[in-house]
């Protein structure tokens, strides 16, 4: 299987009766090293009891945790998680954390450098500690990935279009791709128009938009694949496109076809959403029994 570096937040979700363990690269990294691949993370914490708890998670889970450092004078990383009627997400993401100062050093330079895959979002750059060493990080992986994962006020037309320049990878959700057509000036309006316009603009020939409920698009070297959904109940949508990131990388990187893998990814995805928090267990029999009830 693959190696893969996930960088960027780690933190507590925090919803109005319970917590969770969450943050988008986080919940990326758990699903990939469920299907099986090799993952470090890369973030930072504060001291104490909520971030010993969720360091001994991270290493139960068997994600290596020796590129996350620990911070005196930021505390770990907490989200209040408000779920409306239909179980979708807002988010009150509490600022400065201890992710926010992540430091380059040379164990997650040389984890980097020999990974496959390096998984980041636009988030963990709104502090310019994170992101100096994020903007350093890029420049040595072999095979970059970027989650956009909008979070407003924290992100700005200039840090998007930089991690965009850099990826080879880049993941929407539609919301957030026709934000970023309009950024970018396209007079488009198709969701492939915008696929194309911004693959053209960034020089990446790897996008995939997720739809919600109405499934996903895939542009993989010029061309389109597509997977229309699963009727599902919601629970809630917490971490629903990152293990659907996770699960459509995990395939891509392991040379899988890209209509299996996104058919694949939305499966996982729907199963998480059908789920109560980002990271529920899921059996490879489930997620095959899922696609292929009969």
């Amino acid at each position: 299987m693959s190696r893969v570096v996930c960088f960027g937040e780690v933190l507590w979700d925090v919803f109005p009766t319970h917590k969770k363990i969450g943050g988008a690269p986080l919940n990326v990294a758990n699903r990939l090293e469920a299907l099986g691949n090799n993952v470090t993370m890369i973030s930072a914490i504060g001291q104490g009891k909520s971030g010993a708890e969720l360091l001994q998670y991270i290493k139960d889970v068997g994600i290596d945790t020796s590129c996350i450092q620990v911070h005196n004078e930021y505390k770990t990383g907490k989200v209040k998680v408000m779920l409306n009627e239909k179980g979708s997400a807002s988010y009150d993401i509490k600022y400065p954390r201890a992710w926010d100062k992540i430091r380059l050093t040379e164990i997650n330079k040389e984890v980097v450098k020999n990974s496959d895959a390096f998984v980041f979002g636009s988030l963990a750059a709104r502090d310019d500690s994170s992101r100096n060493t994020l903007y350093k990080l890029i420049e040595l992986a072999k095979y970059k990935i970027f989650d956009l994962n909008l979070r407003p006020p924290y992100y700005t037309k200039d840090v998007l279009t930089h991690l965009m320049d850099k990826a080879n990878f880049i993941k929407f959700n539609d919301d957030e791709l026709y934000e970023v057509s309009k950024y970018l000036d396209s007079k488009y309006l198709s969701l492939e128009q915008n696929i194309r316009y911004i693959a053209q603009k960034t020089n990446t020939k790897h996008i995939c938009v997720t739809k919600g409920h109405h499934g996903a698009v895939l542009m993989y070297d010029d061309k389109f694949y597509y997977n229309s959904g699963y009727l599902i109940k919601v629970i809630d949508t917490v971490g629903a496109g990152d293990s659907f990131l996770a699960s459509l990388i995990s395939k891509l990187l392991n040379k899988k076809n890209p209509q299996e893998a996104v058919d694949f990814a939305c499966a996982v995805g729907a199963l998480v959403a059908q789920s109560e928090g980002a990271n529920p267990k899921i059996s490879r029999k489930e997620i095959e029994d899922f696609i292929n009830p009969y």
